[in-house]
């Protein structure tokens, strides 16, 4: 099979061979192309040692030199390139102790994680797959390079790795990397949360992200995630519902739309219910509160995970209004307020509200899914006939209150919010005439 090989990746592995060296694309690069992808990265592994590349190449940035790596400058764009490396124990079960250039482009493959990202390809001798990285496409399986136990305990974030290539591409995990995962989960501990969540938000936008039930039934959740565990042992008897709480965040996840707050928000909403339940004497079980518990709980989580303040801020509003609109009459005025709260994640919202909808029973189903399309059509004509919903499409602002005699401060946004609030009822009244009398009223 032949890979095209982008022009400048193919100079860096033209100008190394020229010079008496072997180079080859490696890794992700060469899976994606055999899969028919276009790679995000082009890595280029040489039997060259770093200071040999970089005698070849006029700019270059030792961006890992200790372990071999040197990003190759072509214009803009960066290309990696390796040398051979083998590694030595890891202690930590995070880092190798030890890094040891070797001249053999054999022994730098068998180190890596899965066998479908140890092949390597260059022009002259074609696919390198000493491990059957091209049967396990084949195959659709994620199989590790050697020994299973081995690969996972050098880096204990590979068992999520195997999870997330597992969702990525549709694919099973082989039998024996199965098994090792479930006997080391408990090593995931000596990984960073930072790297863990780098894994997580993959999975979690992949086209698979109901594969987070294998990361629960592997034990791996038990580590960075144990609210899902509990989650998992959480009854739903309701009508309403036909899965566990667990079951059911999984399923929302998976009926939701690819965008990264919303499954972040999908995989928390629900995670403070385990915290809330009650059973009436019917044997029914009741969750009452479990919005604003679970957005508090997941604050907690997002936290832990160490996510950026913006994603934690509209996933937690998204979780808390999760129910919003559930059983209401989608009036005007109540979508109007719906999106003066939500502001520009109410679109999210309503697919959030759709996937926990999907992940239910299907006892009044049509129901729940007619109302949410209402929601939405009655937001796109707010937005079409650009009604007022919030305080920068007043009519008045802070100067305007100031001229009143109002001063900045608490009062001025009290009045501000009770403007507002006039408006959302009464569209027609955001006129600055209307707004300025209602203001005198009010100081």
């Amino acid at each position: 099979m032949e890979i095209l090989i982008p022009k400048d990746a193919k100079s860096i592995i033209d100008k190394l061979s020229e010079a008496g060296y072997e180079a080859y694309i490696v890794g992700g690069c060469v899976r994606d192309c055999l899969l028919g992808l276009t790679p995000d990265d082009w890595d280029i592994t040489t039997n060259a040692l770093p200071e040999q590349v970089k005698e070849l190449f006029r700019r270059t940035i030792d961006t890992g030199i200790e372990h071999g790596t040197v990003t190759v400058m072509i214009g803009n764009e960066g290309y990696e390139v390796t040398t051979y490396r083998s590694d030595g124990a890891y202690s930590d079960g995070r880092h190798p102790d030890k890094v040891t250039f070797v001249p053999s482009l054999e022994e730098d493959l068998k180190r890596r994680d899965f066998t479908i990202n140890a092949m390597a390809y260059n022009d002259s001798e074609g696919l390198v797959d000493l491990f059957g990285g091209r049967d396990d496409i084949a195959c659709r399986t994620v199989r590790c390079v050697g020994n299973a136990d081995e690969r996972f305990s050098e880096d204990a974030l590979r068992m999520m790795r195997a999870v997330r290539f597992a969702a990525k591409l549709g694919y099973s995990i082989d039998e024996e990397a199965l098994f090792s995962i479930k006997k080391l989960a408990p090593t995931l501990s000596k990984v960073s949360a930072e790297r863990i969540t780098t894994e997580l938000t993959k999975l979690l936008t992949s086209d698979h992200p109901e594969m987070l039930e294998v990361l629960y039934e592997t034990g791996l959740t038990k580590v960075f995630f144990p609210e899902l565990d509990k989650a998992y042992d959480t009854p739903q008897v309701h009508l309403h519902h036909c899965y566990d709480v667990g079951r059911h965040i999984v399923e929302s996840v998976r009926a939701s739309k690819n965008d990264r707050i919303v499954r972040f928000a999908m995989l928390l909403h629900d995670i403070g219910k385990p915290d809330t339940l009650t059973v009436d004497d019917k044997g029914i079980t009741h969750f009452h509160g479990h919005p604003e518990l679970s957005a508090k709980m997941g604050e907690e989580i997002m936290r832990r995970w160490k996510l950026d303040n913006d994603t934690i801020f509209r996933v937690c509003r998204l979780i808390r209004h999760h129910d919003m609109g559930k059983g209401k009459n989608c009036t005007p005025a109540f979508t109007r307020k719906a999106v003066s709260v939500m502001e520009d994640d109410f679109p999210r919202l309503l697919e959030v509200m759709k996937a926990d909808v999907l992940a239910q029973s299907e006892y009044q189903r049509q129901e729940k899914l007619s109302n949410i399309d209402n929601f939405r059509k009655e937001y796109e004509r707010i937005v079409s006939e650009h009604e007022c919903c919030s305080l920068k499409e007043l009519a008045v602002g802070g100067r305007d209150l100031i001229e009143l005699g109002i001063s900045p401060g608490p009062v001025m946004g009290e009045i501000l919010g009770k403007l507002l609030d006039k408006v959302i009822e009464d569209p027609g009244s955001n006129t600055r005439d209307t707004l300025l009398s209602l203001a005198k009223e009010y100081i």
